[in-house]
């Protein structure tokens, strides 16, 4: 058979290009690479009448090479094509892309105004859907207290092993070792001025006042918030949760509920650990570096720390637990029905609880310093 051949003839503002042979697929790269230095201009003409064979791919370089030669200022004309062959070339060009400009992103004061207020206004009705959502939760909660029949307790007692027992080895290592931090700072800086006993204070009133029970419900919004955003976001898009309300079953009684009453319970208990720990830590830390042993260190404990700093610090907890398992249990239920949204929706939970908790913890410190307490 006759291989791909192509004639270029000009003649003033005219150019005839004459393709002869198999203009076919694998023949493409040699015939691109004659055709790349014709450029726009005149009239040019390209003659099909030679051409025994073409498929698809030909059809594509004919096509393209007419188009980038029109935006290029020609007059382009076909001639010679039989009609199958122009039959396959108008498919190839009403099958392309249409290619789009480029515009450029819009930008100046207006726009980020009018992306901060959508932010704002997509912020606001966050907050009134998570406000509704804690509404129902309570409004739930507070009929499972007044028919306690209704509480499912091996829900309840499985999410007080996760979320409770489980937790307990992170959150003592982790308040143990700001415990450890916070007794080598101090004897570092107290001893400057000779004050080194005065780091069981900063100790005690750190751990029991703010870091225990802040460092705990942190450790629990990245552990158990993100488990229930996880739980019952995949049970949202398994269609499980469609399935309960089928069956008659509210999925805040029987899937939030239970994780709200195990936080309730269980974040204080690990609140108390985590002070424990983190006390212990502080003491380990004087012994080695300030020589005060533990004998002494728990005296100057009892004689110079009231024990409205360790009740001040546990008040916290219970408000903690609400933050962590509302958000937590909202997010869930926002998860769309793809896995990029769970995923989505678990950060946005971390992210959002441990947010609310220092919130809602810089408010008690306001509140309780106004109180002189």
């Amino acid at each position: 058979m006759t291989e791909s051949a192509v004639n270029i003839e000009k003649s003033g503002d005219r150019t005839l290009v004459a393709l002869a042979g198999r203009v076919v697929i694998h023949r493409i790269e040699s015939l691109e690479q004659v055709l790349k230095p014709i450029r726009g201009g005149g009239t040019i003409t390209i003659d099909l009448s030679e051409v025994e064979a073409l498929d698809t791919a030909g059809a594509w370089l004919i096509v393209t090479v007419c188009d980038r030669l029109a935006a290029e200022g020609a007059d382009v004309q076909l001639k010679g094509a039989t009609e199958p062959q122009r039959q396959l070339i108008e498919t190839v060009a009403n099958s392309l892309p249409e290619e789009r400009a480029e515009t450029k992103a819009p930008h100046g004061l207006m726009v980020w105004l009018e992306s901060v207020g959508r932010h704002v206004a997509a912020n606001g009705t966050l907050a009134l859907e998570l406000l509704s959502f804690l509404g129902e939760t309570m409004a739930r909660l507070g009929g499972t207290i007044l028919r306690p029949w209704r509480l499912r307790l091996t829900s309840l007692v499985a999410q007080m092993q996760e979320t409770g027992w489980n937790a307990v080895p992170i959150v003592v290592l982790l308040t143990f070792l700001i415990g450890v931090v916070l007794g080598y700072q101090g004897a570092s800086q107290l001893q400057q001025f000779g004050a080194e006993v005065f780091v069981v204070d900063l100790v005690a009133i750190s751990v029991l006042r703010e870091l225990g029970v802040l460092l705990t419900a942190i450790i629990v919004a990245g552990r158990s918030g993100s488990a229930f955003t996880s739980a019952i976001g995949s049970m949202k898009m398994q269609e499980e949760i469609d399935a309960m309300r089928t069956l008659g079953l509210d999925p805040i009684e029987v899937l939030v509920v239970p994780r709200l009453l195990a936080l309730l319970l269980m974040l204080p208990a690990l609140a108390f650990l985590g002070n424990m720990a983190g006390l212990l830590g502080g003491m380990l830390m004087s012994w080695i570096e300030l020589n005060i042993s533990p004998t002494q260190f728990f005296a100057r404990l009892l004689d110079g720390t009231d024990v409205s700093h360790f009740l001040v610090g546990m008040v916290k907890a219970p408000f903690f637990a609400v933050i962590i398992a509302v958000v937590g249990a909202f997010q869930g239920m926002k998860v769309e029905m793809d896995a990029a949204s769970l995923g989505r929706r678990t950060s946005i939970s971390v992210v959002l609880a441990i947010f609310l908790v220092i919130v809602v913890d810089a408010i008690f410190s306001v509140f309780f310093a106004i109180l002189g307490i």
